[in-house]
């Protein structure tokens, strides 16, 4: 199996060790969103968090290498135009992405690249640009996600923090389903209410939360923990 790394050289474990613990919750949370709705299939889902470094990116790269191992043709969109990363998680160039096509400087068959894991494309966010959240409110963000949901089963999206700009808000409408990572330990139980009530706002469809890094454990306990399945944080 091929490997992908980040540029800490950190490897997406779910790709180069799936048989963790760590691995398994991932696909504990592929499962529970899954299930997350009856009536709706999730197929657009952004993946978001209250301030920098809680580890979304982390998050949205290793559960789209858990879907795509699934078996779903995924496309993992980073949606950060302020400061994106994902395209070192993948090893793949920024140069060209998401803004060029915004911009009509690019076509998405031109700046969609493969990753080394099967059944898994990336798209990067290109040149960070001057006005970001107006081209993640356009209409022709919105009409090329209904042209990408033709061809891939799932659409994932990294995203800004919330409480630094409204990007996160604008995507979250875009989207079936929303995730919001959470730093344990790190961030205040009053600055993730308040990213929750950001996305209540705008009437963002929140799936859960997603519990980052290591917690009071007892041994034998897994460093990970992902609480899934409500927002009373």
């Amino acid at each position: 199996m091929s490997t992908s790394t980040n540029r800490k050289g950190i490897p997406l474990i779910t790709n180069t060790n799936p048989k963790s613990f760590i691995s398994e919750a991932y696909r504990t949370l592929r499962t529970n969103i899954t299930f997350s709705s009856v009536d709706k299939e999730m197929r657009r889902i952004l993946v978001t968090s209250s301030q920098p470094k809680e580890g979304k990116s982390t998050t949205v790269a290793n559960l789209a290498v858990a879907y795509a191992q699934e078996g779903k043709k995924v496309l993992v969109i980073d949606g950060d135009l302020r400061k994106p990363t994902l395209h070192h998680y993948f090893l793949r160039s920024n140069r060209n992405g998401l803004t060029n096509i915004l911009a009509n400087q690019s076509s998405a068959k031109d700046v969609i690249v493969a990753t080394d894991i099967t059944n898994l494309s990336f798209l990067p966010s290109g040149p960070v640009p001057p006005n970001p959240s107006e081209l993640l409110g356009s209409k022709k963000l919105s009409l090329l996600i209904e042209q990408f949901e033709k061809e891939y089963d799932l659409i994932l999206f990294d995203s800004p923090p919330l409480l630094a700009v409204t990007d996160s808000q604008i995507l979250s409408t875009l989207c079936d389903g929303v995730i919001l990572v959470v730093h344990s330990g790190k961030v205040k139980r009053q600055l993730a209410k308040r990213s929750l009530q950001q996305l209540e706002y705008v009437k963002a469809n929140v799936l859960g939360v997603v519990l980052n890094d290591k917690l009071n454990l007892k041994d034998g306990d897994t460093p990970y923990y992902y609480y899934y399945g409500t927002t009373d944080v």
